[in-house]
């Protein structure tokens, strides 16, 4: 009778694997049937141009697919190096440089910011000069906003304040003045307000570390965590990997233009994308950077394990911690807010398949993450497609195929050796893959691989474990 070995694509990620070769043929596990099927049906259903989609489970990949186009006009499509705009999702790596400042010992959660920008001053509308923490910065309750949540009347747009998407013109250091200059919402932790107080917080890393928050970011961030592509600038060389960035219309999206603005329920939110070919620009901590999905992914890991070279577990114990005062509510039901994302508190609430404790955020361009520890699951979703990747059913069509679809413990399996398991989920941590391609005998199934991937399964004539 013949045997048959079902496969999960479980690979370790690291510097060296940031592109990965494509798989020509892909292993069918109902993971992947059911993630490509989300993935396909918001293509053709004209939700989003182009994906792509990574999941980790336990430090391993056990899918990860490029879809759609990055281009639409030029027919070019998405590829595993495809670079993204992050928007928001740029908060957690802002969050983390935060982090290894606060291991390296230069930040303390409780400083308050005067420390390090003796000028930002912003006061309630009383008149008062309240304390402003770092931890207040971190947690969105340090009584900041955004212009976009404004009326076009609004303090913020008096003040000519930059939301960070808008290529603007002007400095960081400008743009702090002019936050400072409008009145906070509230008394620094009564309150939660989603905000640009993370684009503070870039200025607080750089002062602190002693560098431009360009140069810090690549320091405590993406040096140690071997990302090749995380920044706030294109270089020419790379602007043919940039997706191009559309926003959701009918009958399709449209592609944004120059300077594009986008309604909102609160509001619009002002885009500007060539503001990723201009190294004038001011980083913006809250919505700047610009890197690949993998590199998106090595973030996540690092959060999922406390820290990984970063930070160590008692610093990520506190960011993964809710910081809201009884009372005061997040945006979504259900979750609370940590020191740089939204933490899960009430699965029931919000209905998430995720266990309370998952960590996530998502970002305008088209974005969304999330971090299981519980699982030790970690799911990276960018798109080029506002706002349906970001907040959209797409998102959560993918969260819902990879909670049905979760590999189980007991049919993840080690294999120190390839050929010893069949009718098993496989994890080759030990197997060695060379750059050659090979194959393998699993019972009557032959597997052809080539270093990170499994690209062929097929009826092959050997004895079964039996024999």
């Amino acid at each position: 009778m013949a045997l048959s070995a079902v496969l999960v694509l479980s690979l370790a990620f690291s510097a060296s694997q940031a592109k990965e070769p494509p798989i020509s043929t892909p292993i069918s596990t109902p993971l992947a049937v059911a993630v490509d099927k989300a993935i396909d049906t918001a293509i053709a259903e004209n939700r989003i141009v182009g994906t792509e989609v990574i999941v980790a489970l336990d430090g391993k990949i056990v899918y990860r697919r490029a879809a759609g186009l990055a281009d639409r006009e030029a027919k070019t499509p998405v590829q595993e190096d495809t670079l993204f705009r992050l928007a928001s999702v740029s908060k957690a790596f802002t969050s983390m440089a935060v982090a290894a400042l606060i291991e390296q010992g230069k930040i303390g959660l409780d400083d308050p910011v005067t420390k390090y920008l003796p000028e930002f001053t912003p006061k309630t509308p009383d008149g008062k000069t309240p304390t402003i923490t770092i931890r207040r910065l971190l947690s969105h309750t340090a009584g900041l906003n955004y212009g976009f949540f404004e009326k076009k009347d609004g303090p913020y747009h008096k003040a000519g304040v930059s939301d960070g998407l808008d290529n603007s013109g002007i400095s960081l250091e400008e743009n702090l003045k002019r936050i400072a200059s409008a009145p906070l919402l509230f008394e620094p932790g009564t309150g939660w307000q989603y905000s640009l107080a993370v684009d503070v917080l870039g200025a607080v890393v750089a002062k602190a570390n002693g560098t431009t928050f360009q140069e810090a970011m690549r320091q405590l961030v993406a040096e140690p965590l071997n990302m090749k592509d995380v920044g706030f600038v294109v270089a020419e060389k790379d602007r043919d990997r940039l997706a191009v960035p559309y926003y959701n219309a009918s009958p399709q999206p449209l592609r944004m233009a120059d300077d594009q603005y986008i309604p909102t329920s609160d509001g619009r939110i002002h885009c500007v994308p060539p503001q990723a070919f201009n190294p004038d620009a001011y980083p913006s901590g809250g919505g700047g950077l610009i890197a690949t999905a993998h590199d998106v992914l090595l973030l996540l890991e690092a959060i999922r394990t406390g820290g990984g070279p970063i930070a160590d577990a008692q610093i990520m114990k506190e960011m993964n911690t809710d910081q809201l005062a009884p009372g005061v509510h997040c945006i979504m039901p259900g979750f609370g807010f940590g020191l740089g994302w939204a933490i899960l508190l009430d699965p029931a609430a919000t209905k998430t398949p995720q266990s309370p404790g998952t960590l996530t955020w998502s970002g305008a361009y088209g974005n969304q993450w999330f971090v299981d520890p519980a699982k030790k699951l970690s799911v990276v979703i960018l798109t080029n497609t506002t706002f349906e990747g970001m907040n959209g059913k797409f998102p959560d069509d993918v969260r819902d195929a990879v909670y049905a679809n979760i590999p189980k413990g007991e049919d993840m399996m080690n294999a120190p050796k390839l050929y010893t398991f069949t009718g098993k989920d496989i994890k080759g941590d030990d197997f060695p893959l060379d750059e050659r391609p090979k194959t393998v005998d699993v019972a009557r199934i032959r597997i052809t691989y080539d270093r990170q991937t499994f690209y062929t399964v097929e009826q092959a004539q050997c004895g079964s474990l039996d024999e």
